[in-house]
């Protein structure tokens, strides 16, 4: 049984208030984090999902065991209670953000390549035109 949920997760990690986003969707999670800085408010947290939900960047899927949440409120406000004084996120979780730092490492490497060797040709064209021109006695 496909289960699709979203998880807000917020704690401190000095000296900023951290949100981390997990998202499953057809067994595979998927992981954003967000600074909120000074410890957010529930309805600021509220307003920035309302409005930057669509914008957020979350990292590439991870396979995952997704089981049935139980209905009982004592057993959930238990959970919920143990998840808040847990310090950290899932291993899932720190897997998946993991790869999303990977995955913009290579772009910003593969980008700052194609600057470096585009600059690179300019300065060799540059030097083969004042080659030319003292050449032509100039």
């Amino acid at each position: 049984m496909d289960i699709d949920s979203t998880k807000l997760t917020v704690f401190f990690e000095a000296p900023f208030w951290i949100g981390v986003f997990e998202r499953i969707e057809r067994r595979k999670l998927s992981v954003c984090k967000v600074v909120f800085g000074a410890e957010p408010k529930d309805y600021e947290v509220w307003e920035y999902l309302l409005k930057n939900y669509s914008q957020l960047r979350f990292s590439p899927s991870v396979e995952t065991v997704v089981k049935k949440e139980s209905v009982n409120p004592k057993r959930l406000q238990r959970q919920i209670r143990k998840e808040t004084a847990a310090t950290g996120i899932g291993t899932k979780s720190q897997q998946a953000l993991q790869m999303q730092r990977e995955e913009n490492k290579l772009v910003r490497k593969a980008l700052s390549r194609k600057q470096r060797e585009a600059e690179k040709q300019r300065q060799f064209e540059l030097k083969q035109q004042k080659r030319k021109e003292k050449h032509r006695g100039r």
